[in-house]
């Protein structure tokens, strides 16, 4: 028997908090989910094997950079983008509205799509929501998420309502042209998007045009786009009620380990951001005692390690200095372990988080995981 295209289960429920698992044909997806983020067909500074062994079940592509390079019919000659680049577990890939919004140059919006301008080389490329689907059908995408409008905030509410709706009518275009896509559409699942800022009526009306669509999972976008903690999680107050709870539910671009456990705690089950990766090749360490600069001269001669926590093969076997040593000379295996720290970091996290929802104990464990967290 064929595993499943798709089956979302909730296992246990603590407050608004949930867990579960997310069962696609190339794996089982245990949430709350984080997404490590392999824009370019790598995990930066990481080898598949790596991402694979600190448990991460999914990781997320993005169609806005694989479409510029090497392009997604290359990839697609080649085998998908799982064979391309040696990840046999899922992949969720990006619509790529965000990054052509925040990366393309002389952007034009239209009821049609976007056309823009490469960040790479100037080139002019247009995309709608039946080319983004194609980009990633050809991809070969476990989870394909609908073409969207982004607006980043502050936004007048005129802007946020009529990039909400025109993403309402591409997400029903969306959901066509992934419905056509014949073997891929047979085997990968497809998730609307929520839009409408901070404003909660105009959520409601996101989430009740895409119910009427029907996604196999909803994601809460628009958000982490310079609102603040403190009014995204006001946001999500309302946004996760608003979507069906026999779905999965995914905060686009989430972000900081506070984030995360504040999203959790409202019913959010998947995140993903580049935080983890980027901080590590910077010389940023997330610890269960706040972020660490190592490149601060109070490291150079530290040989505890990064966290006594962390149960990551850095942990086991750099000290601190060591690490700063590295980071400090830009070498290019700091950014290797440094990466490799921050996204088991992440994903302890999550398993950390898992348990504690089964137990019935995630508000003693957020609160116990923050108090530290913070203090320092």
């Amino acid at each position: 028997m064929n595993p499943p295209r798709f089956a979302f289960t909730v296992a246990a429920i603590d407050g608004a908090a949930r867990t579960g698992t997310l069962a696609l044909r190339r794996g089982t997806i245990r949430t709350p989910a984080f997404m490590p983020v392999g824009t370019a067909a790598t995990v930066k500074a990481l080898r598949p094997a790596e991402v694979a062994a600190s448990g991460a079940d999914i990781i997320l592509g993005n169609t806005y950079h694989l479409m510029l390079r090497p392009t997604a019919e290359r990839i697609a000659r080649l085998g998908g983008l799982h064979r391309f680049m040696g990840w046999e577990r899922p992949i969720l890939t990006d619509s790529g509205g965000y990054q052509v919004m925040s990366l393309g140059a002389l952007t034009k919006v239209t009821e049609e799509g976007v056309t823009f301008a490469s960040h790479r080389d100037g080139s002019r490329h247009a995309v709608t929501p039946e080319r983004s689907i194609e980009i990633q059908r050809l991809l070969g995408s476990d989870i394909v998420m609908a073409f969207d409008e982004l607006v980043a905030l502050p936004a007048s509410r005129a802007a946020v309502e009529a990039a909400m709706l025109r993403s309402m009518r591409w997400a029903a275009r969306s959901r066509h042209a992934f419905d056509d896509g014949d073997d891929h559409a047979a085997d990968a699942a497809i998730f609307g998007i929520q839009q409408g800022g901070l404003d909660e009526g105009l959520r409601a009306s996101s989430a009740s045009a895409l119910r009427a669509i029907g996604f196999d999972g909803y994601a809460i976008g628009g958000l982490a786009v310079g609102e603040g903690q403190a009014a995204m999680l006001g946001a999500l107050d309302y946004a996760c009620a608003q979507l069906p709870a026999d779905a999965p539910r995914y905060l686009m671009g989430v972000g900081k380990p506070d984030d995360i456990i504040g999203a959790v705690l409202r019913g959010v089950d998947m995140f993903d951001c580049v935080l983890p990766t980027r901080s590590g090749r910077t010389g940023q360490a997330f610890t269960h005692d706040g972020p660490l600069n190592l490149r601060n001269a109070k490291y150079v001669e530290d040989n505890s390690p990064l966290d006594p926590d962390c149960p990551c093969p850095v942990c086991a076997t750099a000290s601190r200095a060591y690490l700063s040593h590295l980071v400090r000379s830009d070498e290019i295996l700091g950014a290797m372990l440094m990466t490799e720290h921050n996204v088991w970091f992440y994903q302890t996290l999550m398993a950390d988080l898992r348990a504690a929802i089964g137990a019935g104990r995630v508000a003693t464990f957020a609160a116990a995981f923050l108090g530290r967290y913070r203090s320092s």
